[in-house]
């Protein structure tokens, strides 16, 4: 799906079920890692991430869709547009948007600890998954100098 699409997309959903034109622009954002979409407060744009499409399928993305467009229209009608608001809840529930979305694949992975500061007079380990200058920090326990150690792979 091109931008071009997903944008009539939009305006199609947006009259269908808000009875209101977006006027707007919305685009793929393949930045996006931990969120299906977001509604920018400044320009009243909307931002989508192309993998919910890839990995869920058109349905799935028409949820999100649903959903940006409840803060959206919220927020140009000058009404609670936010999550936790009583008139979110509400047209959310009246459209049939996701509250929350589905987790994709492409979301930050975590290193795993490849240092250890350890204490030198207490013993105490602070594991670490970036190499950090022992010098600048000290124990949290006794305030005893740490030695830097790699851990092995």
């Amino acid at each position: 799906m091109t931008d071009q699409e997903l944008q009539a997309l939009v305006e199609m959903i947006s009259v269908e079920y808000f009875g209101l034109p977006f006027s707007h622009q919305a685009r793929f954002n393949k930045r996006l890692r931990t969120t299906g979409g977001r509604y920018l407060l400044r320009s009243h744009d909307v931002e989508f991430n192309p993998l919910h499409l890839a990995e869920h399928g058109e349905e799935e993305l028409i949820k999100i869709i649903k959903h940006e467009l409840c803060h959206y229209h919220l927020h140009l009608a000058g009404k609670g547009y936010k999550h936790a608001d009583r008139d979110f809840k509400q047209l959310l529930a009246q459209v049939g948007g996701s509250r929350y979305c589905q987790q994709v694949s492409g979301g930050r992975k975590t290193l795993p600890y490849k240092y250890e500061l350890l204490c030198q007079q207490c013993g105490m380990a602070y594991k670490r998954k970036r190499k950090v200058n022992p010098a600048r920090y000290r124990c949290g326990r006794c305030a005893g100098k740490l030695k830097l150690r790699q851990l092995a792979d």
